[in-house]
């Protein structure tokens, strides 16, 4: 062999053994809450596939607590590799059970979303500090045919409630395809959270009516949050109005 040739080769082995032991990037799995579908990742999960990365929007039932958190267990399961948890409103709830006993979730991002403590609901958190005006916007209860009700936001208030900073066109259609939340959901307690084991980020507006900032505040600094993003006036979807400043605090949970 020519010694341009062994050069050659040499560096073509080097170059291979420096990707092989890059570590692969972590799965991005988004759970979003009520009032809310998959869709509301969309501008998260493109700057994040530009950057590579790999991203499941899971569908949330919203039934309760126990039963979505199953389901979104069983998905981190079929993954291989390491995963981050996103959740959104309720879905921080359920992030927060259905990452127990998985090791290959390595951390958890919060997105104007609940992080309950043991025994804690979601209602009972929101209700417990002041600013929150769901209750007000709330359309009437849809009743369900095996018992309990389910609960939409009306239309007419939707986005001063919900989304006030996101252009008027783009929040009608979020509105009227707007995925409801059972009433017992809300007020079903949590198990022991995830967040007392891993890492755990946070980002919120502080022009949240859904949950008021104080209450994400006080969940961030209890879970002690690595870091904590605050966004001037955003509203409770801050990953729709906000996407670049959601995927980068995703992206530094995931190094």
């Amino acid at each position: 062999m020519s010694k341009l040739a062994a050069t050659v080769a040499l560096a073509a082995t080097l170059l291979s053994g420096a990707a092989a032991a890059e570590p692969a990037k972590p799965t991005i799995v988004f759970v979003h809450g009520a009032f809310a579908d998959s869709s509301s990742w969309n501008g998260v999960i493109t700057h994040l596939q530009k950057d590579g990365y790999r991203a499941v929007a899971v569908a949330n039932p919203l039934r309760g607590v126990s039963h979505d958190a199953r389901l979104v267990s069983d998905v981190v399961d079929s993954i291989e590799g390491p995963v981050v948890l996103v959740g959104h409103s309720y879905g921080g709830q359920v992030i927060s059970n259905a990452a127990k006993g998985h090791d290959n979730v390595k951390s958890l991002v919060y997105v104007a979303a609940f992080a309950p403590d043991t025994g804690e609901a979601a209602a009972e958190l929101a209700g417990r500090f002041p600013g929150g005006t769901l209750g007000e916007a709330l359309a009437a209860p849809v009743k369900l045919a095996g018992g309990g009700v389910d609960l939409y936001i009306d239309q007419t208030k939707f986005r001063d409630q919900f989304a006030h900073d996101v252009p008027a066109e783009a929040t009608a259609l979020m509105a009227a395809g707007q995925r409801p939340i059972t009433e017992a959901a809300l007020t079903e307690k949590s198990g022991d959270p995830a967040w007392k084991a891993l890492p755990s980020y946070f980002v919120y507006g502080d022009g949240d009516k859904n949950i008021p900032a104080k209450a994400l505040g006080f969940m961030a600094e209890r879970a002690g949050s690595k870091r904590t993003v605050v966004v001037e006036g955003a509203s409770h979807v801050v990953m729709v109005s906000q996407p670049q400043v959601v995927a980068d605090l995703i992206e530094e949970a995931a190094r």
